[in-house]
């Protein structure tokens, strides 16, 4: 009998999954990660609630149940980027640092020297071969989130509820008396519950008021930390007038954040873009009469398309747009990545550094990189 550890955060979607994979005959071990336990001011870290309901969950499909404390470990990886991320003008992705740093990396390893023959997790998304592709559940598909995944990893990883609708998993675990069947999706930081993204910044770093400068260089407006402010953003300005501004940019170094009422300002929108940290999970996007999307013009010069098959996005749900052209161009400084650029069909919206481009052909997900 192989020995499945699966990741349980005290939700609904792992929780089915551990079951699935009981079901399927599998021996079992429902693995809490403790990430995060640190409480901010007037908002307590949930993960002792997620605990307690993780492991009734494990109590009721008779399976063993373990805690991994990978708290110090977070700091580390997860939560240190993200900081230094932000104070550099930047938009990071907190969840897909802790995918391949925690879920996919430590916990992987981890379990493997405890005894694992897989890992499982409760995302929506698929596996095979170790490839990666998209759930059944479209609007849940999680491998926007998963792209950094590596194809060893993924040969070793198992994903069950990636070919159920969310509702037909609401369906099972209520029709197993699971007790988070009817638990409600945190939202927020992925390890902070319900604590949005500027709640928690205030807690580590020093800001201070500039000045909110419109389209035509006046100042219209104060914000209260640079840092706090994406490319996109509408809500949270409190600039009162007609219409609605939307952040085009910022200066940190001056403390200034930059805004338009005009939704058509090129500044919002991005049709090239550069990226660095490129990962693929099985290998760049090869020659054309491998059966693949692009076709070599030579070993280091531009990449296109052979057909219309590559797609990407920019956000986690958000639309898949055709490729037209995809170029490792040039190398960076030393210890630096190589900087890629990729031209789109179509024009995007609010393309935002720190956060992640992601490659698709067909239903398979390829890899991506950080937006630069």
């Amino acid at each position: 009998m192989e020995t499945v550890f699966v990741g349980m955060s005290g939700g609904v979607d792992s929780s089915v999954a551990a079951m699935l994979l009981k079901q399927r005959g599998y021996k079992v071990v429902g693995v809490f990660m403790k990430n995060w336990s640190q409480d901010l001011p007037g908002m307590p870290c949930p993960w002792r609630e997620d605990f307690a309901d993780a492991k009734r969950v494990a109590v009721q499909l008779g399976i063993d149940f373990k805690m991994y404390d990978f708290e110090k470990e977070y700091k580390d990886k997860v939560v240190d980027y993200m900081l230094k991320e932000f104070k550099a003008g930047h938009t990071p992705n907190p969840d897909i640092m802790c995918n391949q740093e925690i879920k996919f990396g430590l916990f992987f390893h981890t379990a493997m020297a405890d005894g694992a023959d897989y890992i499982a997790t409760g995302h929506y998304a698929k596996t095979k071969n170790g490839k990666l592709f998209m759930a059944k559940d479209k609007a849940k598909d999680q491998t926007y989130f998963l792209y950094r995944a590596t194809e060893s990893t993924l040969k070793k990883t198992l994903y069950p509820i990636g070919d159920y609708l969310k509702s037909e998993v609401r369906v099972m675990a209520t029709k197993h008396k699971l007790v988070t069947a009817d638990k409600k999706e945190s939202m927020g930081l992925c390890f902070v519950g319900k604590v949005g993204i500027k709640e928690f910044l205030s807690q580590y770093v020093k800001s201070k008021a500039g000045p909110i400068i419109d389209q035509k260089g006046n100042q219209i407006g104060e914000h209260d930390g640079a840092i706090f402010y994406t490319i996109g953003q509408r809500h949270g300005l409190d600039i009162g007038g007609g219409l609605p501004y939307y952040v085009t940019g910022k200066d940190m170094k001056k403390n200034e954040v930059y805004v338009t009422t005009d939704l058509q300002d090129e500044k919002l929108w991005s049709r090239i873009i550069n990226f660095t940290n490129a990962h693929w999970i099985n290998q760049p996007p090869a020659d054309s009469h491998q059966s693949s999307v692009i076709s070599h013009q030579s070993k280091t010069s531009r990449l296109e398309t052979s057909d219309k098959r590559l797609f990407a996005r920019t956000r986690h749900r958000g639309e898949l747009i055709k490729v037209k052209k995809l170029n490792p161009s040039t190398s960076l400084r030393a210890g630096k990545s190589t900087q890629w650029t990729v031209e789109l069909k179509d024009d995007v919206r609010a393309v935002t550094p720190g956060q992640s481009i992601v490659f698709y052909c067909g239903n398979q997900c390829l890899g991506g990189g950080i937006v630069s």
